[in-house]
């Protein structure tokens, strides 16, 4: 073979490898994140229970999906390592609303971002409805989770 020759390998496969870390399951604590049935959630309860002689203590897990709000719970051994999601927030500023739903928004660089809904929960929808619709400068704090992302918070940073 040449050097020459350029290989392309194309994989339908995502391993997800930069979208979570390990960390043990003792270390995780009470509003920490933690992924359950591969779903990015954050720890609302945990409880270690101590078993027999040659046994693992064991954490208790009750965590809530951070894009759609259900409850999950997951026993892990303390010493055992747990999946941790990479979560990220970022700031956009709100440009327009179309018919179908989706947002855009003003990144950082003064690009546009037009593949993100509108959030599901009603009460944080109906704020930026009702914002857009008065013609408010709205920033909305997108958070961002192993390849998911969705609105989760709103700003009102005045009139235009």
């Amino acid at each position: 073979m040449s050097d020459s020759e350029e290989h392309h390998f194309e994989s339908a496969a995502d391993s997800g490898a930069s979208k979570t870390y390990p960390q043990q399951a003792g270390a995780i604590r009470k509003n920490g994140y933690i992924v359950i049935k591969n779903r990015p959630c954050k720890v609302v309860e945990v409880s270690t229970s101590k078993t027999g002689k040659h046994g693992h203590a064991k954490c208790h897990f009750v965590a809530i999906d951070i894009f759609n709000g259900k409850k999950l719970e997951d026993i892990v051994p303390s010493s055992h390592n747990c999946d941790v999601p990479h979560v990220n927030r970022t700031e956009y500023q709100l440009i327009d609303i179309s018919e179908d739903g989706y947002v855009s928004l003003l990144t950082e660089n003064g690009n546009t971002k037009d593949d993100l809904r509108l959030p599901t929960d009603e009460t944080l929808l109906n704020q930026i409805n009702a914002g857009f619709a008065e013609g408010k400068d709205l920033v909305v704090t997108v958070m961002s989770a192993m390849g998911e992302e969705q609105i989760c918070a709103l700003k009102d940073i005045g009139p235009k």
